[in-house]
C-alpha cells in the first residue's frame, strides 16, 4: 500500500497537525506501508529529504494567503507523485492543497482528515467553501478525531456516513518518567523554586487563548508562574500584554523547545492549561501529551472535542472560553489542592492508555485505508 500525505508543513515545523502527520508517516511505514509526504517549504527552495526514513518533498513557497502557503511547484510534484499512489491523504484545512487534489489528483483513492472548520477568515472561508464541499464530496472517507465534531461541524454533518472516528494518539514511551526526564524536570523546577507552575504548549495564534491565560495570571497570587512554550504571530503582543498586566516576572515565554525539553516540562509542571477561545480548536493533542505525563488539565468548552478529551471532574476541569475569571478560579482550585491534581493526573494517564495511544491510532488508520481501497 502506497500513501501520500498532503499538507502545508511538516517536521521540524512545530504544530499539532504536523506532528500527527509525522506519527502516521513514520508509524505506518514501520508496519509496511510505503508512506511519502508532500508539503511546502518555509523558503523559496524545493527540497527532497528523507526524515525518519520517510521520503519528504518540500516545494518552494512563494506567498502566504491568510496563513495558507502557495507553491506552484507543489502542483507539479502532486501530479508526479500520485501516478504511483494508492491513497492520497489530505489534511484539512489547507485550501491550496485541496484545490490541487481536485484538479490534478490521480491516486486510486482519496481520503481526508478533517481537523477543523475555517473559523476566523471570513473572506477566505467564503471563497473556499465551494472547494471544501467538493473535496468532502469526492473523498472516499473522512477521518475525524472525535465523534462530537461530526455533529458540531455543518460540513461534516452532511457527510456523516463517510466519517470515521480515529482518535489522535501519543507515543506513551516518549512521556515515561525516566531518570533522565526526572533530572531535566528538576532542572526546570529549580529555575522557579517553591513556585506552582502552569504550563501552556502550542502555537501562539489567535484561537489559543494565551491572552486569556495572561489575564487570569493577574488574578492569581505571585506563587503561580506560567510557562508558555511555542512561537507564533502573537508572541510580541502577548509579551507586551504580560508587561501591561504587571505579570511579566511570572509569565515566561520559553519559545520553541525540543521534544525532550517539552516532556520534561510536562513532568515539572503542576497544571496544564489549554484556554482556547473558538472552534478552530477541535481536539488539543497537547492535552493528551499532558495527560500521558499524569498532569491535570484545564481546557475550555467549545462544543468541539476539547472536553471530549479532558473530562470535567475526571481528568481536569472545563471552563467557559474567553472568561479569565472562570479560568483563574479553576487554576486556583487545582493549585490549592494537590490531592485533586494527583487524582486528575492519574485518571488522565489511564484515559490515554485506554483510548489515545499511538498504536491504536495506527491500527484504526490502517483499517481506514483498507476500507477506502475496498469501496
Amino acid at each position: 500500500m502506497r500513501v501520500l500525505y498532503l499538507y502545508k508543513d511538516y517536521h521540524p515545523v512545530f504544530g499539532g497537525i504536523e506532528n500527527h502527520i509525522r506519527q502516521l508517516a513514520v508509524g505506518l511505514r514501520s508496519l509496511g506501508v510505503e508512506t511519502q509526504v508532500l508539503v511546502t517549504n518555509t523558503t523559496r527552495r524545493t527540497l527532497q529529504q528523507e526524515i525518519d526514513g520517510v521520503p519528504v518533498v518540500k516545494t518552494a513557497r512563494w506567498i502566504n494567503v491568510s496563513s495558507a502557503p502557495v507553491s506552484l511547484s507543489f502542483y507539479a510534484w502532486l501530479r508526479r507523485l500520485e501516478r504511483d499512489i494508492d491513497i492520497a491523504h489530505a489534511h484539512m484545512p489547507y485550501p491550496p492543497g485541496e484545490l490541487g487534489q481536485l484538479l490534478w489528483g490521480r491516486s486510486r483513492r482519496f481520503v481526508v482528515t478533517y481537523h477543523s472548520d475555517i473559523v476566523r477568515q471570513r473572506v477566505l472561508g467564503t471563497l473556499y467553501r465551494p472547494f471544501l464541499w467538493e473535496t468532502l464530496r469526492r473523498a472516499d472517507l473522512i477521518a475525524v478525531s472525535n465523534p462530537v465534531y461530526i455533529q458540531d461541524s455543518p460540513f461534516l454533518r452532511v457527510h456523516a456516513e463517510k466519517c470515521r472516528v480515529i482518535h489522535f494518539g501519543v507515543d506513551l514511551e516518549r512521556f515515561e518518567r525516566t531518570p533522565a526526564v526526572e533530572a531535566e524536570a528538576a532542572r526546570w523546577r529549580a529555575r522557579w523554586p517553591d513556585r506552582l507552575l502552569v504550563l501552556f504548549v502550542g502555537r501562539l495564534r489567535h484561537y489559543k487563548g494565551v491572552d486569556v491565560l495572561i489575564d487570569a495570571a493577574a488574578r492569581l497570587s505571585a506563587s503561580a508562574h506560567f510557562l508558555i512554550v511555542g512561537v507564533g504571530p502573537l508572541a510580541a503582543a502577548l509579551q507586551h500584554q504580560a508587561q501591561r498586566n504587571g505579570v511579566a516576572d511570572r509569565v515566561h515565554f520559553l519559545g520553541e523547545l525540543s521534544d525532550e525539553a517539552v516532556t520534561a516540562l510536562y513532568h515539572a509542571a503542576d497544571v496544564f492549561a489549554l484556554p482556547s477561545t473558538n472552534r478552530a480548536e477541535t481536539f488539543g493533542i497537547v492535552q493528551l501529551e499532558a495527560m500521558a505525563c499524569g498532569l491535570p488539565v484545564i481546557c475550555t468548552e467549545l462544543g468541539t472535542g476539547t472536553s471530549y478529551v479532558n473530562q470535567h471532574g475526571v481528568t481536569g476541569l472545563v471552563v467557559p472560553p474567553q472568561n479569565p475569571e472562570a479560568l483563574a478560579a479553576a487554576l486556583r482550585q487545582l493549585l490549592e489542592h494537590p490531592e485533586q491534581r494527583r487524582a486528575f493526573g492519574a485518571a488522565g494517564r489511564r484515559r490515554v492508555e485506554q483510548a489515545f495511544t499511538r498504536e491504536e491510532m495506527l491500527r484504526r488508520t490502517l483499517a481506514f485505508y483498507e476500507e477506502a481501497l475496498g469501496r
